[in-house]
């Protein structure tokens, strides 16, 4: 019979080291359950991930609570609120009396045209005007005598009237003593009848008379005072020969040399009134809704800035952009000059104490319509509604709450996810 080997086996008392090893083990087995037990939901969320996107290629920031100021923020240039350009009234040889440059006061002689043309068309009717005047006085003496002529005749028709009747008296007498015939009786009767009607048409003729002549009289008067402004406008003419500064100023472009012959309307020469200077900005397309006559601007002119207000907006877009004038308000800065180039900010609107985040291509990128809410290393889309937008800032509406972090750089590398894992 085999005998087994329990005579051989003997009891070993545990040493402490080993019971050292038995702690530490049990120890790292807790330590990992716990671990295990911490990193499950984040293992949860990002096996949930769709996708993962590198941490350096994105941009965050974070909802907060503030002023959102809408502003526009462009290059301009300084141009002549007032810059009138001075033509050529008429065809002649120009003679100039200045230079570009030269500071000229308003009424000074800029230049004088020549127009031989002109000048004799202003002695043809100025003689035609005398020609008128004569005629005029000659009418008034014609009238005068006519008027005498017809009231001379209105006269002697009552004379003959006068005559008639006192030989109409002496028949009524002759007649009453039976001294007279019938026959001279009724002669005398038809002459005073023929008297009557003498003195009336007289009269009558002598009305109609003396108002012809009075219109003949005011038709020459009228073709006078026709003839005398056809000489005023001729003689206006003849002094716009002389070109004077309608501002006192500087000369700026001369368009012409001297003792040139130019056309009518020929443009001469730019007189700048550098008392009242403007900013002249382009603005993108996209803010032309925004403007508005009135808007307060800033305008940084060296070291300094200097409060202004948009004047005027073109009514049309060209290459993309629509020019404004933005005028100063108080005093214009010192040695400014026409063509300088100044920064220009236009204040569009102010919206006091909203919620906004700092501007991004993700505007761009989803419309506003949805941000990626980033908790952690997961960043997770959500629908969101933007309001007012300025150049550094986006009114958030709805969506988002003071404190949230989110995605501001563009997400088009997150393919429309809606859970995305950010690495480092």
């Amino acid at each position: 019979m085999i005998r087994d080997t329990s005579a051989q086996d003997r009891v070993i008392a545990a040493t402490p080291a080993s019971k050292s090893r038995r702690y530490l083990l049990i120890g790292a087995i807790a330590l990992a359950v716990l671990l295990l037990l911490v990193a499950l939901p984040t293992l949860g969320r990002w096996v949930g991930a769709e996708r993962a996107v590198g941490a350096q290629s994105l941009r965050f920031a974070t909802v907060e609570r503030g002023d959102l100021l809408r502003d526009v923020s462009v290059q301009g240039r300084i141009v002549a609120a007032v810059s009138p350009t001075l033509y050529a009234p008429v065809a002649g040889t120009v003679t100039l009396k200045t230079r570009a440059g030269e500071t000229v006061k308003q009424g000074d002689p800029l230049a004088l045209i020549d127009s031989p043309e002109l000048n004799n068309e202003l002695e043809r009717e100025r003689a035609t005007l005398q020609e008128l005047e004569v005629e005029v006085e000659r009418q008034r003496i014609a009238s005068e005598r006519q008027k005498l002529t017809t009231r001379r005749t209105a006269d002697d028709a009552q004379v003959a009237l006068s005559a008639a009747q006192r030989e109409m008296d002496r028949a009524e007498a002759a007649w009453a003593k039976q001294a007279m015939s019938q026959v001279d009786y009724q002669r005398a009767k038809d002459t005073l009848r023929t008297a009557q009607i003498g003195a009336a048409h007289a009269g009558s003729d002598a009305g109609l008379e003396i108002k012809a002549v009075q219109f003949e009289l005011q038709t020459r008067e009228h073709q006078l005072a026709r003839q005398r402004l056809v000489v005023a406008d001729l003689e206006r003419r003849v002094d716009e020969l002389n070109v004077r500064s309608p501002v006192a100023g500087v000369v700026g472009t001369v368009a012409i040399a001297d003792r040139a012959v130019v056309a009518a309307n020929t443009a001469l020469m730019i007189v700048v009134d550098l008392s009242q200077l403007e900013v002249e900005i382009d603005v993108p397309e996209s803010y032309a809704d925004d403007l508005g006559i009135g808007m307060d601007a800033e305008i940084r002119y060296g070291n300094q800035t200097y409060a202004g207000k948009l004047s005027a907006i073109s009514p049309e877009v060209v290459e993309s952009q629509v020019t404004a004038r933005v005028r100063f308000e108080g005093g214009l800065p010192p040695g400014m000059r026409q063509n300088q180039r100044v920064s220009t900010r236009v204040l569009m609107e102010a919206k006091p104490d909203v919620l906004l985040v700092q501007r991004g291509s993700f505007v761009d990128s989803s419309g506003g319509r949805y941000a990626y809410v980033v908790d952690g290393d997961i960043a997770t889309r959500r629908p969101i509604e933007i309001g007012s937008a300025s150049l550094a800032a986006v009114e958030i509406v709805a969506g988002l709450n003071e404190g949230d972090r989110i995605v501001i750089s563009g997400t088009d590398a997150f393919e429309d996810s809606e859970t995305i894992l950010i690495s480092d």
